[in-house]
């Protein structure tokens, strides 16, 4: 998983609105059912300005490490776990591995 990238799908578009970044699904199936509009925490929101679809999970838990004042295992643990619920609710898109 550390040698993975991502980019928000294109199904859903976020903004950020005082202060907290908000994402809307465009299309059905997106998500919970339950839930029409997404907001992210501080760390949520530092790591999905990051997801452009270039950097490593990798490389966007060492970027957080060095401006945060936390460990890099705490900072790593939270990155992944964030990661993995975007992409179980596909919030975000795993881009395919050069020469795949």
């Amino acid at each position: 998983m550390l040698d993975d990238v991502y980019c928000p799908s294109p199904d859903v578009v976020a903004r950020k609105i005082e202060g907290e970044t908000i994402i809307i699904p465009l299309v059905a199936g997106i998500g919970d059912l339950e839930d029409e509009l997404y907001t992210l925490n501080e760390t949520g929101q530092a790591v999905w300005e990051k997801l452009d679809g270039k950097r490593s999970v990798r490389a966007i838990s060492d970027e957080l490490a060095s401006e945060f004042s936390a460990s890099e295992g705490v900072i790593r643990k939270d990155v992944e776990g964030i990661i993995q619920e975007l992409a179980r609710r596909r919030i975000i898109e795993l881009i395919p591995a050069a020469g795949t």
